[in-house]
């Protein structure tokens, strides 16, 4: 009996070493890409910390700093108007399209992958590519436009903050709405026929499972790709780097691109630290709401 104990103790031991092998490579990333990163840039945070010299001790001194700097609570301000512009189109259209895609007709996986292609185009040359489309000499919209009659000047989209900022909305909409398609092309098919099905028994239409069925069983879907899309969007950099520089007069500046410029412009490193502290806090409490609001209501 012993020895059949003893047996299983050890099956049970060599499956846990097995499994601590496994998640091993997982943890170790996470450890050294994540948690040691976090640590550092907190405890960076409290230092005047020069990209070159010596760093000293500042306390919350970087904090208060913080606090005063206009140029960061304008960067702010525009991220969030920025995530608040780019949000709402980026999900209405992936819905449509997702609705579209959510079919078994022939050839229907073509466009599932032209919706999707431009995803897989870095943003930086996704960048690239608008800001020559969006030339005011060379930019194929303004030659479109001169030659339909609709204008008689060229216009200088990146030179005017609402024509920047709306220019840059549309690339990113365009750049990024194929990903979440995917979300939610892959939580529609997760909903079991048999649903739809007994609704239509019961005379339900296209509108009435679309309202009360698919919608309700992909709060989850939302809230994951709402969590991601607003995240990406606070983290916003290469489009405005690229695009605008900051400009118009610095009308453009998010708050990746204020850390970008401290940290390495500057040469404040403790400072860019503890921007990117708060801009961390900042996500941890917007994305918290987010699933607050969208949990189902299993979710406790």
């Amino acid at each position: 009996m012993s020895t059949r104990r003893n047996a299983k103790a050890g099956v049970v031991q060599r499956r846990q070493r097995t499994g601590i092998w496994f998640v091993l490579p997982t943890v170790l990333f996470t450890l050294v890409l994540f948690v040691i990163p976090l640590v550092m840039t907190i405890w960076m945070s409290f230092y005047d910390w020069p990209l070159i010299g010596q760093k000293a001790f500042h306390g919350l001194g970087n904090y208060v700093d913080l606090i005063q700097d206009d140029q960061f609570w304008k960067s702010l301000w525009f991220t969030t108007l920025y995530t608040l512009m780019v949000t709402p189109p980026i999900f209405i259209l992936a819905f449509a399209l997702a609705l579209l895609v959510n079919q078994t007709l022939r050839g229907i996986g073509f466009f599932r992958t032209a919706y999707f292609l431009p995803v897989v185009i870095g943003l930086g040359t996704s960048s690239l590519l608008w800001v020559w489309l969006l030339n005011d000499r060379v930019g194929i919209f303004n030659a479109i436009l001169l030659s339909s009659g609709l204008i008689d000047t060229a216009i200088v989209w990146l030179g005017k903050f609402n024509l920047a900022l709306g220019s840059i909305v549309i690339s990113v909409v365009w750049k990024t709405v194929g990903f979440t398609m995917i979300l939610l092309l892959t939580g529609m098919q997760a909903i079991p026929d048999e649903l739809y099905q007994a609704a239509m028994v019961d005379g339900a239409g296209y509108w009435d499972r679309l309202r009360h069925i698919m919608i309700p069983l992909l709060r989850r879907t939302f809230a994951l790709a709402l969590v991601l899309s607003v995240i990406g969007s606070y983290l916003a950099f290469d489009q405005f780097y690229i695009m605008t520089r900051g400009g118009p007069r610095n009308q453009t500046i998010t708050v990746v691109y204020w850390i970008v410029n401290n940290s390495f412009t500057y040469f404040k490193m403790g400072y860019g630290a503890a921007l990117s502290v708060i801009l961390m806090g900042i996500l941890l409490a917007l994305s918290g709401l987010q699933l607050y609001v969208l949990r189902g209501e299993t979710d406790y």
